[in-house]
């Protein structure tokens, strides 16, 4: 017996720390561009979660990996708060309402929508969250502030029901509106951090976050997010696409029910 518990502690050390481990690959990615969900998610469910609840265990890293951005950020001279304040309250109020959705759907629905995420994100994951230069020195068009108010909702909703690959889209609206790649992360870890924070309430409630793996998550997503905010501006994305473009194929597949 005693042999038995042994080989269960292992077990569950082994389990613990490969969560960790995939919590660190993806804040680093999550912080240099976007699209660690696509790892964890995944991981998740592979150690047995339904795929609902995967999803509410997987916004405390998430959250905690934003918070160690943010200061790593801060401590490399970019301090992002005020540009992201007049996006933050629409991108809230999109969360609130996808999270709200998200929980109320079953773990199989979940599964297919997920699954189709993946594959439909792997190709901006690929090409990159950096914008292409202009061919002339003319500033980007700015949008109005309802269409900005509008767009950062949509965001907002698709962040707090599915989270996957939010930074993209915040990095992409961002850069459309002339941001360099740099503060554009720096705003972009503000405004993610703040919609998980509204997000993360309502999966609690709804019991669909299992704390032991969330918390094995939530290390390695701090640590990541420490270190991909001190190498943002390095170009570090490229070294990661590669394998994360095999895993997102692989595991969608295993989603979709493909093999």
């Amino acid at each position: 017996m005693n042999e038995v518990w042994t080989w269960i502690a292992h077990a569950e050390a082994w389990t613990g720390l490969a969560l960790a481990l995939a919590g660190l690959v993806a804040g680093v990615i999550n912080t240099l561009a976007g699209g660690g969900t696509l790892l964890t998610v995944p991981t998740l469910v592979y150690f047995g979660l339904p795929a609902t609840i995967a999803n509410g265990t997987n916004r405390v890293g998430v959250l905690l990996q934003n918070v160690f951005a943010t200061r790593s950020f801060r401590r490399e001279g970019f301090d992002a708060l005020a540009d992201s304040l007049p996006i933050v309250m629409p991108a809230v109020a999109g969360s609130i309402l996808g999270a709200t959705v998200a929980s109320r759907l079953s773990s199989e629905i979940f599964e297919r929508i997920f699954g189709v995420a993946m594959i439909v994100l792997l190709v901006p994951i690929l090409r990159g969250s950096k914008p292409k230069p202009r061919e002339d020195d003319r500033p980007a068009v700015p949008r109005s502030r309802f269409l900005n108010a509008a767009l950062f909702f949509a965001i907002g909703f698709y962040g707090g029901s599915i989270q996957a690959g939010v930074g993209i889209f915040v990095i992409a609206a961002l850069a459309r509106s002339g941001v360099d790649l740099v503060r554009a992360n720096a705003i972009k870890v503000i405004l993610v951090g703040a919609l998980t924070l509204v997000a993360l309430p309502v999966f609690i409630l709804h019991r669909q976050v299992h704390w032991p793996y969330a918390i094995a998550t939530a290390a390695g997503f701090a640590l990541g997010g420490e270190l991909g905010a001190r190498a943002a501006a390095r170009g570090g994305e490229r070294l990661i696409k590669p394998v994360l473009a095999v895993c997102v194929v692989a595991l969608a597949g295993k989603m979709l029910g493909l093999y």
